[in-house]
């Protein structure tokens, strides 16, 4: 099942997708609704998938990035937040701040809560996951570099694409995730190269906060990042999930 938020009648719709259609919905996906008619899906505005109450990230995830950046693998996994105003969608631009200097990309497999988690087991976790988006974790890497820690850097408006749908059908074990600049591929790994696996990660994140439905966890990018210039087009592709693309204004 792919849920998908969209743009109908000048209201934000939550909605079924399959590859015509988009059957719109009473309620959001996390509570009771009911069918509420269809539009086509070629024709529809999507939006980010959901509207967390928070991202929660975890950093130096994948060993290839840990070795990328001369870094040693973590013990438990590393924790940082965006706010819901970094969220964007398909489609929306990653504006570059003036003066902040390079900007990167950071394609991430993205966890959508389906459920009130807290201090949750993995195999609790893993059964209050309602399924997975791709992410783009974008980061003013000289502030990252000048701050020390990483808020300013990950928090400005629209540096956390989503999309194009949450898909609730798929095994994140060991999926294919790439970055693609401009055409060219950047970036491309499996799931199974993360250091903390998914459950995992949600399971430690539930005991350090409560997660709730709509709320969303970035699981870490893989080696290849890379800026982004004014222009560009960037997209993120994961295998079983779907392709996120976004231009840079």
């Amino acid at each position: 099942m792919r849920v998908v938020r969209v743009l109908a009648d000048e209201d934000c719709r939550y909605g079924l997708a399959d590859d015509a259609t988009v059957t719109l919905i009473s309620d959001e996906p996390f509570a009771q609704w009911e069918p509420e008619g269809t539009v086509d899906l070629a024709e529809a505005q999507l939006l980010a998938p959901v509207a967390p109450t928070k991202i929660v990230c975890v950093g130096l995830n994948y060993r290839g990035h840990a070795l990328e950046l001369g870094r040693s693998l973590p013990e438990e996994p590393v924790l940082f937040l965006k706010p819901p105003t970094a969220t964007g969608g398909p489609g929306s631009s990653i504006r570059l701040p003036a003066g902040i200097g390079r900007v990167d990309y950071e394609a991430e497999l993205g966890v959508v809560i389906g459920r009130r988690t807290h201090l949750a087991t993995p195999e609790q976790a893993r059964e209050n996951i309602l399924g997975y988006t791709c992410a783009n974790d974008v980061t003013a890497r000289d502030l990252q570099r000048k701050d020390g820690q990483w808020t300013r850097a990950k928090s400005f408006d629209g540096f956390c694409p989503l999309g194009p749908w949450v898909e609730t059908d798929v095994d994140p074990g060991d999926l294919l995730i790439e970055s693609y600049v401009n055409g060219k591929r950047r970036q491309s790994a499996r799931t199974s190269d993360m250091i903390f696996d998914v459950y995992e990660i949600v399971s430690f994140v539930s005991g350090v906060m409560t997660l709730v439905p709509g709320d969303v966890v970035l699981t870490g990018t893989p080696s290849g990042i890379g800026p982004l210039s004014q222009g560009d087009t960037v997209e993120i592709r994961i295998e079983g999930v779907g392709s996120l693309v976004n231009r840079v204004a």
